[in-house]
């Protein structure tokens, strides 16, 4: 009786399936700022990945740019200036290629794989990074994947997103500023003075804290720690010895600077507006 062959649906089991990737938070930024900034019409913000693959072989992220398209009725994109960008870039940072393209909202979407078409002939295996822009319950989704061929026997039907491991690693400096772009959206942006109140206001509420913590171990209701001691005395080491009076000085003049700083800024911006617009009624007239 003769064997029955038969033809297997497989997914391809290429090493791109154990990539990682590692973004930096500075990407995530650019491209929360390139969403704010995006054209009325546009529903979604896409650009290139900028950086290397390191020895272990994980993608390592630090850079991006946006790049005009269009997905409405077709899908396109402006290579020309993909292009511009990319030689711009290089010139500050040469090391820098690309290592792939992302994309604002949740998930891939339907042109995704167009999109990484045209990416797999500018650079060897990239990542698409998708990051979710609405941040929902105050949680941004960011999440990365590659492309992996699904094959018919010998023939290649398609390709499908396979997510891979993404490291968002952020000191503790860049760690509040991300915090801050997952809070809910304001009325209108906070004035130097409301930011400084609201600075000082967090810095006495740590402050506090601080105080309960040392009067709560010197008291026995709390077990001491003698990193967090140690951490504490060196803070206090560090801060310089100035009187009531010589501190307040410091502050007053740092911030009549700010304010001149403000002042002067505004008589710019008015002189260009006016400039601008004598212009434009010199070449009516």
């Amino acid at each position: 009786m003769a064997a029955i062959e038969h033809t297997v649906l497989q997914l391809s089991t290429s090493p791109l399936s154990s990539l990682s990737a590692k973004v930096h938070p500075l990407v995530i930024f650019n491209i929360c700022d390139c969403y704010v900034r995006r054209p009325d019409q546009s529903e979604r913000v896409i650009g290139t990945l900028l950086g290397s693959v390191l020895p272990d072989g994980t993608v390592d992220i630090r850079n991006s740019y946006a790049v005009p398209h269009m997905s409405a009725e077709q899908v396109a994109l402006d290579i020309e200036y993909h292009h511009n960008m990319l030689i711009s870039h290089q010139k500050v940072n040469p090391k820098e290629v690309i290592v792939g393209w992302y994309s604002t909202g949740l998930g891939v979407t339907g042109g995704s794989a167009l999109f990484h078409e045209f990416y797999s002939r500018e650079a060897p295996n990239p990542v698409h990074l998708t990051v979710d822009t609405g941040f929902i319950n105050g949680a941004g989704t960011i999440k990365a994947y590659v492309s992996v061929n699904l094959s018919l026997g010998d023939r290649q039907l398609a390709a499908q997103f396979q997510e891979i491991p993404l490291d968002l690693r952020m000191v503790e400096a860049e760690r509040v500023g991300y915090d801050i772009l997952k809070t809910p959206m304001v009325d209108k942006l906070p004035t130097d003075l409301e930011g400084m109140e609201a600075s000082m206001e967090r810095l006495l509420a740590l402050i506090d804290d601080v105080y309960k913590y040392v009067d709560n171990v010197v008291e026995g209701r709390a077990e001491q720690d003698n990193t967090i001691g140690r951490f504490l005395f060196d803070t206090i080491a560090s801060l310089p010895k100035l009187s009531p009076s010589a501190f307040d000085k410091l502050i007053n003049d740092s911030l009549q600077d700010n304010l001149l700083l403000l002042y002067l800024s505004s008589i710019t911006r008015t002189q260009l507006t006016l400039a601008e617009k004598l212009n434009t009624a010199a070449q009516v007239l």
